[in-house]
């Protein structure tokens, strides 16, 4: 899109920029003319992953680290896209107090430095899966949070919203929050606490049975990951988004069957499903988002259709194979 050109010659920090959604962002900011740092600390993610290209720098390093920080800001970036987390839900709930510091205080500590320097936009990964509750009406819109949360990740990610409206609020920070849904696609390598559709590509692929927690009936808003990127991109220059949170989703819902059913077909995979029990913190049967806030303010609108996200994201497992092996740790 031509207002992409916005980012041309521009300084922009994608933190956690080596994972699924920040290795594409960097990569199609880097298209569009943009100077990118990466800084990652490569936790969950893997170098590899990192787009090759002469406009991408990256830094190793962690959010919690103030002199990593300061490297980075000494950059006097005008844009930053806040995608480092510590994820997710089984993941916090096994290591909350770790949650906590990466996700509370390390988004404090970048928010400071982007006040110190001064920011044209703050673009902070907020989650539509976990701002939600049993309490909020389907779709979820964005007015309709919840305080009911049922995992620390859940928790940690409000919590990053309070802090990016408070900095928005006092110091008149240029900020947007973006709620992803259920986000999938390239670039994102499966392991213990990863999303479902790259640990069950992984298991299809290995001829395993594809583990369901649950009966199948279960809905998700599953969202490309181009889609994401499309959305975050918007963000970043529209004035009609900064100080709004907006739902980034599909506005489509899928049955946890129908994705496992799709996957063993592109896999050929004989071995089917097994079913397990639903995972205590796992409440929501069905999670949908409302799209029309995005539509209005961003002119967003999903393109890829959920087969379609799936028949890439299975070619890229195929041309990624054996780097994913090597890197994929359960």
């Amino acid at each position: 899109m031509d207002e992409f050109r916005a980012y041309d010659g521009k300084c922009v920090l994608v933190t956690g920029g080596a994972g699924c959604v920040g290795s594409n962002l960097s990569g199609r900011l880097a298209e569009n003319g943009a100077r990118v740092i990466i800084l990652d600390n490569l936790s969950s993610s893997y170098e590899w992953n990192i787009p090759v290209h002469e406009n991408i720098e990256f830094v190793k390093g962690d959010i919690l680290d103030d002199e990593v920080l300061k490297r980075v800001f000494r950059e006097r970036p005008e844009y930053v896209f806040h995608l480092a987390a510590h994820f997710a839900n089984q993941n916090s709930v096994d290591n909350p107090e770790k949650d906590l510091l990466v996700n509370g205080l390390g988004i404090l500590k970048v928010l400071e430095y982007a006040q110190l320097v001064g920011v044209e936009r703050f673009v902070y990964s907020s989650s539509g899966c976990g701002v939600y509750g049993l309490d909020s009406k389907i779709p979820f819109e964005e007015h309709d949070i919840s305080i009911s949360l049922h995992t620390p990740y859940q928790v940690t990610k409000l919590l990053g919203e309070l802090y990016t409206n408070y900095f928005h609020n006092l110091y008149d920070m240029p900020i947007v929050n973006a709620r992803f849904f259920n986000v999938f696609g390239p670039g994102e390598v499966p392991g213990k606490y990863r999303n479902v559709i790259p640990n069950f590509f992984y298991w299809a692929m290995n001829q395993q049975p594809l583990p369901i927690t649950g009966d199948g009936s279960e809905t998700r808003d599953w969202t490309f990951v181009e889609d994401i990127v499309s959305g975050l991109m918007a963000m970043g220059v529209r004035k009609e988004a900064v100080g709004e949170a907006i739902n980034l989703g599909s506005g489509r819902e899928h049955r946890v069957i129908e994705m496992a059913t799709i996957i063993n077909e592109l896999t050929e995979n004989p071995a089917g499903v097994v079913y397990r029990p639903r995972r205590d913190w796992d409440a929501k049967t069905r999670l949908l988002s409302s799209i029309e806030k995005a539509r209005r303010l961003l002119d967003y609108e999903p393109k890829v259709s959920f087969r379609e996200g799936l028949e890439r994201t299975h070619e890229w497992f195929r041309e990624n194979w054996e780097l994913i092996k090597g890197s994929a740790e359960f």
